[in-house]
Formats: C-alpha cells, sequence, structure tokens
C-alpha cells in the first residue's frame, strides 16, 4: 500500500474522535462555568450573612500617637492610676495634669515647669502632637463610604464587628460585651456624632489577631468608659474623656478638652 493510500485509512479511524472532540470540550467547559457559579453564589451569600468591611487605611496619628493621654486642658486623676506610655497637657498649664510620677511608665510633658516634678517642659514638641491630634480627629471624621451606618440604632453590646468603616448619626452606647473580630492588619474606624457611652463592667475584645492600635473611635460628644469596664482602640475626642473607677484601656486617650482618670489602667499600644 502506497503513503497516498494510508491516508484516507489514517483518516477514516481518527475522524470521529474529531468529529466529537469540539462538543466534549464545550461540555466541559459548561461544567466548569456551572461548578464557578455555584462556588461564588455560596461565597455572596455567606457575605451577607456576616458582612466583611472594605479595607481601610488606619488614622495617622502623627506625633500624637507617641502618646497614651494627650489631652488641650487637663488629665485630673482619683489616686493611685497606672499610666503605660507617654502623658501630655497643651495649651493649659502643667499645673493641669494631676497625674503623679510614680503612676506613669512613661514621660509627662507640659508647656511650663509646673505640673509633676518629673515633668519635660516642651512647648514645641506639644503644639505639634496636639496639631496631630486634631489632624488624625479630622482624618477619621472625614473618612467616606462607611459600611453601616446608625448599625443597632447606636447600642452595640452583643455584637461582632467586622473591619470596616462604621458611622453613626447618633451616640453609641455599650451595654454588653462587643466584639471586634479581626486580623493584625485590619482596621476598624468608628465615626460617631455623639457620645461614646460604655455600661460598667462590660467589655470591648478584640479576636482573630485584631489589635488596638487599628482601632479609632471619633467621636463629636464625650466618652465615657463605666466602672470597671475594658476598652480598646484609641479615642479621638471632641469633647471629654471620661474614665469611671477601675475601668481599664488599651488604646489611647486623645481629647480636645480633658481627661478625668479614677484609678483605671491605660495602656499606650505599640504603633
Amino acid at each position: 500500500m502506497t503513503a497516498f493510500d494510508q491516508t484516507p485509512t489514517e483518516t477514516s479511524t481518527t475522524t470521529p474522535a474529531r468529529k466529537w472532540l469540539p462538543v466534549l470540550l464545550v461540555a466541559i467547559a459548561l461544567a466548569a462555568v456551572g461548578t464557578v457559579g455555584a462556588t461564588t453564589t455560596g461565597a455572596s451569600s455567606a457575605s451577607a450573612a456576616v458582612p466583611v468591611g472594605s479595607v481601610r487605611a488606619p488614622v495617622s496619628l502623627g506625633l500624637a500617637g507617641t502618646f497614651a493621654i494627650l489631652s488641650k486642658t487637663g488629665v485630673t486623676d482619683v489616686y493611685a492610676s497606672a499610666i503605660t506610655g507617654n502623658v501630655g497637657a497643651s495649651p493649659i498649664t502643667g499645673a493641669a495634669i494631676h497625674l503623679s510620677c510614680p503612676e506613669v511608665t512613661g514621660l509627662i510633658y507640659s508647656v511650663d515647669a509646673a505640673g509633676p516634678a518629673c515633668e519635660i517642659t516642651a512647648p514645641s514638641l506639644l503644639t505639634t502632637a496636639v496639631g496631630d491630634m486634631g489632624t488624625a480627629y479630622t482624618d477619621a471624621a472625614g473618612r467616606t463610604l462607611p459600611d453601616a451606618i446608625d448599625l443597632g440604632a447606636g447600642e452595640i453590646g452583643g455584637l461582632t464587628l467586622a473591619p470596616g468603616l462604621y458611622k453613626w448619626n447618633t451616640g453609641v452606647t455599650i451595654t454588653s460585651d462587643v466584639t471586634l473580630d479581626g486580623g493584625p492588619t485590619d482596621v476598624f474606624i468608628f465615626q460617631i456624632s455623639g457620645n461614646i457611652t460604655q455600661a460598667s463592667a462590660t467589655r470591648v475584645t478584640l479576636t482573630g489577631g485584631a489589635l488596638a492600635k487599628n482601632v479609632f473611635w471619633q467621636a463629636a460628644g464625650s466618652v465615657a468608659v463605666g466602672t470597671t469596664a475594658h476598652f480598646e482602640g484609641t479615642v479621638l475626642g471632641k469633647s471629654l474623656v471620661a474614665l469611671k473607677t477601675g475601668a481599664t484601656v488599651d488604646g489611647r486617650l486623645l481629647s480636645q478638652t480633658a481627661v478625668t482618670l479614677q484609678k483605671n489602667t491605660v495602656t499606650e499600644p505599640a504603633l
């Protein structure tokens, strides 16, 4: 048999397979599309059930981030509190800082020689830090496209919150424990048009590796943390920040008016 004679034989043998191959490929492709569609639908359903906030950049604190407590009009204290981190007040005189030196593991900065015996007079540093505090407040308040608005009508006790931007046109109350669940790089920003009021013996808890340094509470009103309650994150307060007896904070208290303490523990998180 010649080479020419072999060609039709080979062709007649392979033609059926070639004929069905496109059909098989189309069927496989359709099956794959169906599988992907099912997976995507499942993921969407899960996301709807447990909202996950969009990725947010942390609020830049500038020099204010080097303070555990920073105030414009002073820090009052019912002895004894335990502050880990720096403390400062400006433009008020250092005499308005009522913490004693043994209560602070860190430095106490004032604008003049008045105040605690261990104070460091640093008006320029404080001016910059207080300016950065105001800039941070404006940054947090100005973030757009919130992931939730007026969640729980302002009552967030009992909730587990994912990372993201939350906005309230009212105050926020915490009458039972609240959990912030996220990873070590996830950011939580809370924009609050009124006060923050946390009930006694309640806790703000971080889970999943979330860090206090990435939690920011911007409050246009006052902030009150109840007796023996525990709070997490940086407070950017337009008004008074008041800790009741025995309350503890893993975070920063940055107030554009005063900070009041009553036998409290405040621990500044690492930047």
